[in-house]
């Protein structure tokens, strides 16, 4: 399986001036946690990290430090998740047939998460990691902040990565969403948008993307508790 890693974001709301991947955690970098899981993950052959060539240096020192099983490549990110993830499709190797693709920030992943997608992808063409919604969420009206609804929580799921699809079909879908103008905020919607099926497997609950500080805190507890 061919994996791609976004990691082209920035540290904004981490309270950051660098890329947030770049940040210690529990005595490694947060991309490092990333990329030993996707190391130990025995479907994993080929992984392709989007960051922006500015960050290349800091990146490649970390993946060499590793000493990683699996080949690196490094593609250009974009000024967009979107635009990255579109790149690195561009630059998969032609005999991709299939991509996990998984954000960097989400390095609590484990090497079964990864293997458990590749297996699910084999019987359907998208997919997305995913775990039940436990609160109760309230649609909010417009420009308000008045309740307009309250969904039904059974049918809600909060979605991670690691996503995976059709190469080939996944590039027509980026390529639309150009077209069109669409923004979406992962890749699955663009699978929805051409109306083309997407299912969910499992995820794990300590999959948590790494975003602000608290998270980092959170992330270095599981961390703690898995050693």
């Amino acid at each position: 399986m061919h994996l791609l890693i976004p990691a082209a974001g920035s540290g904004k709301r981490m309270g950051s001036d660098r890329n947030k991947l770049l940040l210690p955690l529990l005595g490694q970098s947060v991309i490092a946690w990333t990329l030993k899981a996707a190391d130990a993950a025995t479907t994993i052959e080929w992984i392709g990290i989007i960051a922006q060539p500015s960050d290349w240096p800091d990146l490649k020192a970390i993946a060499s430090g590793l000493n990683l099983q699996k080949p690196v490549h490094w593609i250009a990110g974009g000024t967009t998740r979107q635009e990255s993830v579109y790149n690195g499709l561009k630059g998969l190797p032609p005999e991709a047939g299939q991509v996990l693709i998984h954000d960097g920030a989400r390095c609590l992943a484990t090497p079964e998460l990864f293997d458990r997608c590749t297996a699910a992808l084999q019987t359907c063409p998208g997919l997305v990691a995913a775990i039940p919604v436990k609160d109760t969420i309230k649609v909010v009206a417009p420009h308000s902040d008045v309740v307009a609804s309250t969904p039904d929580r059974s049918q809600l799921w909060a979605a991670q990565t690691p996503q995976g699809f059709d190469v080939q079909k996944l590039l027509v879908c980026h390529a639309e969403g150009v077209r069109q103008g669409w923004e979406v905020t992962d890749d699955a919607m663009l699978f929805e948008q051409c109306e083309l099926p997407v299912t969910i497997v499992p995820g794990e609950e300590t999959n948590l993307k790494v975003t602000t500080p608290i998270d980092m805190a959170i992330a270095e507890f599981i961390l703690r508790q898995r050693s």
